[in-house]
């Protein structure tokens, strides 16, 4: 799949229009549903692959719960390297793990996410990441919205990587 038809794929799959407030508290008239993109094998297989080529320094592949779980999951076996899940809140049960998966401490990680909009999301995890002692290679996103994400994660002392922007899908 070439990027303009995994492009296509993804609007056509996960393109909504309408009234829409998105996480980082701003309002949209168009949403792009990750869970809907990611539902579909096709596209999600594409981007595991897209993104493993971004995990050549990494030890582990991380996603945030839950909309970057399946990226992280089919990135992993891209790239053929362990995934983690960076929790948003420690359960307060079994483990009380903010961290899934193998150790992460002097490890490198890639960070993986569905849609850049100020990148409010991915910067909370690489800090979750970075306190228990991991190094952040990159963030990188399968959309930027170009609304911010970018200057966030460079800003934040991260390099930013992304597989599509909002221009990519005609929007």
């Amino acid at each position: 799949m070439d990027t303009s038809q995994l492009a296509q794929r993804i609007k056509q799959a996960a393109y909504l229009e309408g009234d829409f407030l998105l996480r980082s508290g701003k309002r949209s008239k168009y949403y792009l549903d990750k869970y809907l993109f990611e539902a579909e094998p096709d596209i999600l297989a594409e981007l595991g692959r897209r993104f493993a080529a971004f995990a050549e320094d990494a030890d582990l592949i991380a996603g945030a719960e839950l909309g970057a779980v399946a990226l992280a999951a089919a990135t992993s076996l891209a790239a053929v390297k362990p995934f983690i899940i960076v929790r948003k809140a420690r359960k307060d049960y079994a483990t009380s793990k903010l961290i899934e998966g193998p150790e992460v401490a002097g490890k490198t990680v890639l960070l993986v996410e569905d849609v850049g909009t100020t990148a409010g999301a991915a910067l909370e995890a690489a800090r979750t990441l970075t306190d228990t002692g991991a190094t952040i290679t990159r963030i990188a996103f399968v959309i930027d919205r170009m609304e911010g994400a970018r200057q966030n994660v460079e800003a934040g002392g991260f390099q930013f990587e992304t597989l599509l922007t909002k221009e990519d899908l005609g929007i």
